[in-house]
């Protein structure tokens, strides 16, 4: 009974509230917290979910593969992955607004004011992304010494680079994957793991930590090869870029310039790996 008296005037104030940033902050996040409406449960599994997801994708496609040309093949299946991620962010999205329902808010106010007047935030991206794409470049080069001992990158011919799709994967891969993963990825991580596991925590180094970690690991799963030294080179390569891009989010609060340096980032990821 006493649970109820606090919860109806939390969900009405963040239902009657105009302003959409306030709804994901972290003080009010904090008193959903406080009052039982924001719990672990969604927190963790949206930010683990979307590993898991990645390689339950990637095993679906397997079998539709095996059932299309009757030959099983993990690796097989690596190519697809700007094909099959699409079920990743359906999974993702599908979680988020079950849990985003639950305290009283919608998708939408995850990602906070969009301000294109004037480019701010068209500019604010590029800003981000010359910032940061020069740390990717410099966490391949390092952790292909460091896992290889060379400067020539892992070949897996076919697989994670010199990927041969029909037409059809190639349009839809620069067309419907890019449009949906940058964002979906961004507001998984950014907009909704990140300011829920700081109200829990009430420690910013923790959250930040443990989302980098993860988002870091998401990448060694896409794709996910067998193979323990591309899998310790995709990690490795990959904290660099993924830390400092989260490092902002810790001020900046907007997801639409992230969405906005995003989406270059896995344009170049495109051309890189696809065979045009």
């Amino acid at each position: 009974m006493g649970t109820e008296k606090l919860e109806v005037p939390v969900r009405n104030e963040v239902s009657a509230s105009p302003a959409t940033s306030e709804l994901n902050s972290i003080e009010v996040l904090s008193e959903r917290a406080r009052v039982g409406i924001l719990g672990w449960t969604g927190p963790w599994l949206v930010l683990v979910g979307r590993s898991l997801l990645i390689i339950a994708a990637q095993a679906v496609t397997v079998c539709i593969l095996w059932m299309r040309f009757h030959s099983w093949s993990w690796n097989a299946a690596a190519k697809w992955w700007t094909v099959y991620g699409t079920l990743v962010d359906i999974g993702c999205l599908t979680l988020m607004a079950v849990y985003t329902r639950r305290e009283g808010i919608r998708l939408r106010n995850l990602i906070g004011r969009v301000r294109l007047r004037w480019g701010r935030d068209l500019f604010l991206g590029a800003a981000l992304l010359m910032l940061v794409f020069p740390f990717f470049i410099l966490g391949a080069a390092s952790a292909t010494r460091m896992v290889y001992g060379s400067g020539q990158p892992p070949v897996f011919a076919g697989l994670a680079a010199g990927r041969v799709l029909p037409l059809w994967g190639i349009i839809y891969s620069l067309t419907l994957w890019l449009l949906i993963w940058s964002p979906t990825e961004e507001v998984t991580y950014r907009g909704y793991v990140l300011p829920r596991l700081e109200a829990l925590c009430r420690k910013r180094w923790l959250a930040y930590g443990l989302v980098s970690f993860w988002w870091t690991l998401q990448h060694v799963f896409l794709p996910f090869i067998l193979d323990w030294k591309f899998v310790l080179w995709r990690f490795l390569a990959f904290v660099p870029g993924v830390v400092l891009l989260t490092l902002p989010s810790l001020k900046i609060r907007r997801l639409a310039p992230f969405i906005f340096a995003h989406w270059p980032m896995d344009l170049i990821a495109l051309f890189m790996t696809l065979k045009l």
